[in-house]
């Protein structure tokens, strides 16, 4: 299994908070939801960050069986869905996103 994170460095734009969290809420993660091969959707708001500098603001995590299904997933109609709502939703935020992909936990030997 794959996990692939979606990284938001920044902040809402002041007075667009609720707004901003309320559409990721019902309209991203609906959309994240309907990837083909997603085995978990997660998403976290972050309270604290040790980086005041570059603070973060949500991480949202897609598991995937593996490599291929993950790539199949993100070349889907489902994830240009996604990204249109995303890219109208960083009208609110002042800052950006990316993503980084992980495998197996190598400590504990888990997935």
């Amino acid at each position: 299994m794959i996990t692939r994170r979606a990284i938001f460095e920044g902040s809402v734009k002041p007075g667009m908070e609720e707004k901003f969290f309320h559409e990721v809420e019902t309209r991203l993660a609906p959309l994240w939801q309907a990837f083909p091969h997603a085995l978990d959707v997660r998403l976290f708001r972050i309270e604290e960050s040790d980086d005041a500098e570059r603070p973060i603001l949500m991480i949202q995590e897609v598991d995937y069986p593996d490599m291929d299904k993950m790539r199949e997933a993100i070349t889907s109609p489902a994830r240009d869905a996604a990204r249109a709502v995303t890219m109208e939703l960083m009208e609110m935020f002042d800052g950006r996103f990316y993503h980084v992909i992980s495998g197996i936990d190598r400590l504990s030997g888990q997935h």
